[in-house]
């Protein structure tokens, strides 16, 4: 596909420097396209030499891009791909991909998934009716990466379960009949449940303080179910941002906080691209112009 064929698709919007524009030489994004920065006024090239309106000013903003088939990301034809989970995990996948490796050069702020545009023109307008507000967004994501921290209820037997199991089987309850030791044991399960929920809710409170020493960003996200959460019961699933000189000691302190807790679990993950606090931006997803249809992201 010729560099100016097909439509435009927006990754990320970052800093529009030299430093970037040659770590994009050579990466490939969507569908194996080359992808580069897109200023709101230089042509979208990536050679080290920059383009006419390229700056390394502080707020500086570009949008990186690459191109993609009409067939595959207009308008009717990703409302059809979205229900395909094989491509749909590949484009996330490629996504992803970009996305990070902007991280390691400089900040980035992610886009969502499949945001497109029909050529170079229409997104340097969303760029430049948005350009103050990356900008400022940048500002706060510089210095800064994402981290996940998930805390699971465990799904297995806790000592006092072995235990009242065991009480069940000896000597002193032979004379239960298996009825009433079958009681037993479920009682003693719903002590252990309620007990590893408590601890649960101690294990919270204890990240709720830990954390804001280190951060005042957090996300919510919703707890995670099904095979996503694999065997144990996640109950809290937090996004944080994170200083970069502090992100050992962020890791260190949130993996103990729950080290002498019975039935739970605290897994952080990270350092990611902060996707999660990239700022909503509604008019990316359609730009009014003329009747054109434009930033389409399903």
């Amino acid at each position: 596909m010729n560099s100016h064929d097909g439509l435009t698709y927006v990754y990320a919007a970052a800093p529009d420097t030299q430093r970037l524009r040659a770590g994009l030489v050579g990466v490939r994004g969507v569908s194996g396209a080359p992808v580069s920065l897109l200023g709101p006024l230089g042509e979208s090239e990536n050679a080290p030499g920059g383009t006419p309106g390229t700056s390394d000013t502080e707020d500086a903003v570009a949008f990186v891009v690459s191109r993609v088939a009409p067939r595959e990301f207009d308008e009717r034809a990703l409302k059809r791909r979205f229900e395909d989970l094989e491509w749909l995990e590949g484009v996330a996948r490629a996504h992803n991909e970009v996305v990070q490796t902007i991280a390691r050069h400089d900040t980035v702020l992610p886009l969502r998934l499949a945001t497109v545009y029909e050529n170079d023109d229409r997104a340097r307008r969303a760029l430049v009716a948005q350009g103050h507000a990356f900008a400022e967004r940048i500002r706060l994501l510089r210095g800064h990466s994402e981290f996940g921290v998930k805390l699971y209820v465990t799904t297995a037997a806790a000592p006092e379960e072995t235990r009242g199991d065991a009480d069940a089987r000896s000597g002193d309850t032979a004379a239960l009949s298996p009825g009433k030791a079958y009681l037993r044991r479920r009682r003693a399960q719903h002590t252990a449940q309620e007990s590893r929920y408590l601890h649960a809710q101690q294990a919270a409170e204890r990240l709720e303080a830990l954390t804001a020493r280190f951060t005042p960003h957090r996300v919510r996200h919703p707890a995670q179910r099904g095979a996503l959460a694999g065997p144990d019961e996640n109950v809290l699933n937090d996004a944080y941002l994170v200083p970069d000189d502090r992100a050992d000691a962020f890791r260190a302190a949130v993996t103990a906080a729950a080290q002498d807790l019975e039935g739970v679990r605290v897994d952080v993950t990270g350092p990611w691209a902060p996707y999660s606090f990239a700022m909503p931006a509604p008019s990316l997803q359609r730009l009014p112009a003329d009747g054109d249809r434009d930033g389409r992201a399903p």
